[in-house]
């Protein structure tokens, strides 16, 4: 069995990561967790593009640059509760869509990915 990282190669991710934050510039719906980022979100996508091609199975680009792949210290800041991580997540679903990600890729996903926005939520609803 393919990893996310070998079906989407890459440019696919890294076209992931942009979608992502291509999303959350347009979505109303998603102002909250919009508002946690600086006006440019040049150097967020790229470390979201590390990040997501460690995790999805490549290598290990986001922990050579950060020392380690946990993500709860970096949210720590943020006050991330069940609203904040489904705005994420509805995200990454529709940036997901926008790239014609394939069903396998997307099956393949569900349930972590939501255990990774799960991991960085630190507030209750």
């Amino acid at each position: 069995m393919k990893t996310p990282y070998q079906l989407l190669g890459d440019e696919g991710i890294s076209q992931l990561a942009q979608a992502f934050y291509d999303v959350m510039d347009e979505l109303d719906s998603a102002s909250d967790i919009r508002a946690m980022h600086g006006e440019s979100l040049d150097s967020i996508k790229i470390l979201l593009t590390d990040f997501l091609t460690e995790w999805m199975g490549g290598p290990p680009k986001y922990s050579d640059k950060t020392g380690s792949i946990c993500l709860t210290e970096a949210h720590a800041p943020y006050a991330i509760g069940e609203k904040e991580r489904d705005q994420w997540l509805d995200c990454f679903h529709q940036a997901l869509e926008r790239i014609d990600a394939p069903e396998q890729v997307k099956t393949m996903l569900g349930d972590p990915i939501f255990r990774v926005a799960e991991t960085v939520r630190n507030r209750g609803a």
